[in-house]
């Protein structure tokens, strides 16, 4: 895979990393991991990281580990899990023998809260959840200790070993880290390790009724698989101090190495996999892998192309603070993509019907085209002419503007790939009074597009033969919230909901090149947007169609202007 990730831009950690190279920490091994909760689908966010990860790994000649935190049974799925392995291997990442479960580790973690216990750093804790709120202390002041923060040793083994052994039932007690109730920091106030769950585990099914936190788990799975560095996202900056004291006290010799980074915000898109989740359990959305979510899945089906994504981390880079980017840069990377990818094709969405009053009856011929201008090697196709056509509605007026370049009464375009035609007539509905139809003249020696004489028309229309045409469902996205920052206005994300996020098109024209159509394969609707097949509603023969993003480049104008100004 060509390098094209968010590492190899340079960025403030591969300079901590060149400086622990340079000083022979971990002699010069460079081992990174992806850490997913199989709670949800991966989003955006998670394929920045996943760039980030890999992408270090692979510029350092190491490995990155696909570590699964699976210590939540509650909320944890296979179908999360096989969901996450796509996407990671369709961004085209490989973490090849490396893949590994922190429920492998729950021996070991079983064993090592044990002898913090015996060490007198643990203690089990009968206080509720309300109940260790109080204790906890805020922000300014000081937490107070547990009543149960004395209990001996003895008493806390013997404890702990019947909170295994299921004496319990849930929520009755909690191992706690003995550590620091006045710390300023609140994730140091003798945080929880492990908590009464009765609850079947997708990989160890009924085997534990006793799970440890995250806070627990996560650095010591790292330090078991001898990470050399942990990078996460900067929420965690926080839990540092708790992830080196788990690692110390855990007895484990390897000691990663843990660096924060800012996380990807992106407008007018929600980061939570507890809100996405509501989304799709409300029905919002149909599923995880809706083209309106910013799910990996949910972007994949509506078009995107790895190398887009990849080049979108890599842009945006890797920052200490947190900001948020534009969404027209993540649509920017994929034109750019897809423009040298993605075959030219012909689409009429809102078709009005054309008839050549002086192209023979019956007549069909084939012309040429290019596939894709920007790539010769994609070759030609041919694709066939007759006496009716569809164009767009809106590429005929009848009493158009100045400077209105489509056809309009008495006035010749060119049809894309084929002849000049002039209006000659305007057919409306005797009722309504609507236009239904167009009669026009062609000139046949203009095959092609060019002429003898060297006239030149200024307006280009694309077109489909009617007899030759199939009709298809296009199914147009937007974005499916309202505002760009959606819950800022009224705290509830769900307020912010797009009405008109999808918008279905019937009866569209499309050229038969498309029948050919296979799920996720792109293409540029002439003058339209790219579009793909859809993956979930497209059928052998009978494909439908998403936009995945429309022709318009907001992201560089944008850049021109501001290049303008400088």
């Amino acid at each position: 895979m060509e390098e094209n990730n968010i590492a190899s831009a340079g960025n403030f950690i591969e300079k901590i990393i060149d400086e622990d190279i340079k000083n022979n920490i971990n002699n010069g091994r460079i081992v990174t991991r992806f850490p997913p909760e199989p709670n949800g689908y991966l989003h955006i966010g998670h394929a920045k990281s996943i760039c980030l990860n890999f992408g270090l790994a692979e510029k350092y000649n190491g490995t990155c580990h696909l570590r699964f935190d699976d210590t939540n049974p509650a909320k944890e799925e296979m179908e999360y899990i096989r969901s996450i392995k796509e996407d990671i291997k369709w961004l085209g990442f490989d973490w090849k023998k490396h893949e590994y479960y922190a429920s492998d580790y729950f021996d070991k973690l079983y064993e090592i809260a044990v002898k913090l216990i015996k060490e007198g750093k643990a203690y089990v804790d009968s206080l509720g959840p309300e109940e260790i709120r109080e204790y906890r202390g805020t922000l300014t002041s000081p937490g107070k200790n547990s009543p149960d923060r004395d209990r001996s040793v003895e008493e806390n083994l013997d404890l702990f070993e019947k909170m295994k052994n299921g004496e319990f039932e849930d929520g009755k007690y909690l191992l706690r880290a003995k550590i620091d109730m006045s710390s300023p920091n609140l994730n140091m106030r003798d945080p929880a390790l492990y908590r009464i769950k009765r609850m079947s585990h997708h990989r160890t099914g009924d085997n534990w009724c006793i799970y440890p936190m995250y806070d627990f788990t996560h650095p010591l799975s790292d330090a078991f698989e001898e990470i050399t560095h942990s990078v996460c996202t900067l929420e965690f900056e926080d839990h540092r101090p708790l992830y080196n004291w788990s690692v110390d006290e855990s007895g484990v010799p390897s000691k990663p190495r843990q660096i924060e980074f800012a996380r990807l915000n992106l407008n007018y898109t929600i980061m939570s996999k507890r809100k996405l989740l509501t989304l799709v359990e409300k029905g919002y959305v149909s599923g995880w892998d809706d083209p309106r979510m910013p799910t990996i899945s949910g972007i994949r089906r509506r078009g995107y192309t790895p190398e887009s994504l990849r080049d979108f981390a890599s842009r945006i880079g890797v920052a200490k603070s947190n900001s948020t980017v534009d969404f027209a840069l993540l649509e920017h990377c994929l034109r750019e993509d897809l423009n040298v990818k993605a075959k030219r094709v012909m689409a009429v969405l809102d078709p009005l019907k054309v008839i050549i009053t002086n192209y023979p009856e019956g007549k069909t011929e084939m012309l040429e085209a290019d596939n894709n201008p920007e790539d010769e090697s994609m070759g030609k196709r041919e694709i066939p002419f007759s006496r009716k056509i569809y164009i767009e509605k809106d590429d005929f007026m009848e009493n158009p503007p100045k400077k209105y370049f489509r056809l309009s009464p008495g006035k010749e375009i060119r049809l894309k790939h084929a002849y000049y035609v002039t209006c000659t007539d305007v057919i409306k509905d005797p009722d309504t009074e609507e236009i239904i139809e167009v009669h026009c003249t062609y000139d046949p020696e203009s095959r092609g597009g060019w002429t003898e004489d060297g006239r030149k028309v200024r307006g280009t229309s694309h077109w489909v033969s009617a007899a030759h045409a199939f009709e298809a469902d296009v199914r147009l996205y937007s974005h499916l919230f309202t505002s760009e920052n959606p819950e800022e206005a009224t705290g509830n994300f769900l307020d912010d909901i797009a009405q008109d996020s999808l918008e279905v098109l019937k009866g569209c024209k499309l050229e038969p090149s498309l029948l050919k159509a296979v799920p996720g394969e792109s293409f540029q609707f002439l003058r339209k947007g790219y579009f793909c097949a859809d993956s979930v509603y497209s059928n052998p023969g009978a494909p439908v169609f998403n936009r995945t993003v429309s022709m318009r480049d907001t992201w560089a104008k944008l850049q021109k202007a501001a290049a303008k100004k400088m």
